[in-house]
């Protein structure tokens, strides 16, 4: 089979390589649809969060089929369309162990989750940036159609949490200045999609002057962190989801006083894949807006050189037709 291996730092090969074997706990999974994550340039650079060792399949963001299950396993059968959580105990799926960047790997069910059918496996693969922004919505409280929301920052996690905001009825409000990204949040469901110089008279018309009843921060940027508390409303909720850890900008702290704001930290997606993956396929959200490139296996070190295109792409995708 093929995939993508990183093989050292900053060296990644499209490889011909053995079908992994299975053991009775486990299903052989055959990829359909594969992310590629800021978070795996990190891990070929050789500077991801956590211990690892090359060579490394990577792949978290991943919609596949089982193809086949071992003896023991009696949740999962072949022909199930499937997602899967990344954070496994102390591993990390695509990180500390091999990912989905392959034609075929082995996972263990307890990791799996079965794909709704009318969720198409391109959305499949958005799952898990998705879910981080669901997550941190959800910390909010309470969206629903009274509220404003405003979403600073329209990457990947960040049109997550527009799609949903907009799917609860919310009036949403993108800030981002890259225009095909604004673009993007349109079609997921945004009102208004700005440029950060249009935020503040663009929020004063649509809340009445009262200002955002949630504010979500999805850029990471500390100055964009501490403009959050200027966005918010009095009693407004305010969920920073963007990282950056050892950065600063100076911020008028007093606001969270004065404003008596609800301010919550929220990173990852724990325990909600179940009810995002719900949310998805009720809502009727087309996740496949992200997705501004797609590439087959053998292209496979192209799709990493444009997935770092950040002015250019959103969320470029490898597609696998693998079968056994």
């Amino acid at each position: 089979m093929k995939a993508l291996r990183f093989t050292a730092q900053n060296t990644a090969s499209v490889d011909e390589i053995d079908i992994p074997a299975i053991a009775a706990d486990e299903v052989l999974v055959a990829s359909r649809a594969v992310g590629i994550c800021h978070s795996d340039i990190e891990l070929l650079e050789g500077r991801y969060i956590i211990p690892f060792e090359y060579p490394i399949i990577p792949g978290h963001e991943w919609s596949g089929e089982i193809v086949a299950v071992g003896s023991d396993v009696t949740s999962f059968a072949v022909g199930d369309r499937v997602v899967g959580e990344c954070v496994i105990g102390d591993d990390h799926f695509g990180f500390s162990i091999s990912g989905a960047a392959a034609e075929f790997f082995v996972a263990k069910p307890a990791w799996l989750h079965k794909l709704p059918d009318s969720v198409s496996f391109t959305s499949g693969a958005l799952v898990e940036p998705f879910s981080c922004g669901y997550y941190g919505l959800m910390r909010a409280g309470n969206v629903n159609a009274s509220d404003v929301v405003v979403v600073l920052g329209a990457g990947p996690i960040g049109l997550g949490v527009v799609a949903a905001a907009a799917a609860l009825g919310a009036t949403t409000i993108a800030v981002e200045p890259s225009a095909e990204r604004r673009e993007a949040a349109l079609k997921l469901g945004a009102a208004f999609a700005v440029t950060p110089e249009e935020t503040e008279e663009v929020l004063a018309r649509e809340s009445d002057g009262r200002g955002a009843d949630v504010v979500v921060e999805a850029s990471g940027r500390p100055a964009v962190m501490a403009t959050a508390l200027e966005l918010a409303g009095f009693r407004g909720r305010v969920v920073y989801i963007g990282i950056d850890v050892g950065a600063s900008a100076p911020a008028k702290l007093g606001l969270i006083q004065s404003k008596e704001l609800d301010i919550r930290g929220a990173i990852g997606s724990p325990g909600v894949w179940p009810a995002t993956l719900r949310f998805i396929a009720r809502s009727g959200i087309d996740l496949g807006h992200l997705v501004t490139k797609e590439y087959e296996v053998d292209d496979a070190l192209t799709a990493l050189e444009e997935s770092q295109k950040t002015d250019k792409n959103i969320k470029v995708h490898l597609r696998f037709n693998g079968t056994l």
